[in-house]
């Protein structure tokens, strides 16, 4: 059985830091790409940042680009998501994903990835 579980999430000031994390059980986790996307109140969920499983490539959206930073750790079947300068607009529900068909991640696209974990909650005050 495939399961996601985030962890990491919770309230911090504006320029702030946080670090989630998202443990994987159930599948060749070092040979699939993993996806972080967040859903703020209202608006829909957004793709934040994905990682390779071949190359461990990486990609960011250009709201997080240069504040974010994934990377994995395969032989704990965990990817993480460091979070810097948080901003009030990074206030969201966040989730990992699994892309259990293919290693690489290109853009994270919700349709793309079939398993989900149940999201971990983010808070910037400002």
């Amino acid at each position: 059985e495939v399961q996601l579980v985030e962890s990491g999430g919770g309230l911090v000031q504006a320029g702030g830091s946080l670090r989630l994390s998202c443990a994987a059980t159930g599948f060749a986790f070092d040979r699939h790409a993993i996806g972080w996307f967040r859903q703020a109140p209202g608006k829909e969920r957004e793709g934040v940042s994905c990682i390779s499983g071949n190359d461990g490539s990486t990609y960011y959206a250009d709201s997080v680009k240069g504040r974010f930073t994934i990377s994995r750790d395969n032989a704990k079947n965990t990817v993480y998501l460091q979070m810097n300068s948080l901003k009030s607009e990074d206030t969201a529900v966040y989730y990992c994903a699994a892309n259990t068909i293919q290693a690489m991640c290109v853009t994270p696209r919700e349709y793309e990835y079939d398993y989900w974990g149940q999201g971990t909650q983010v808070t910037v005050s400002s």
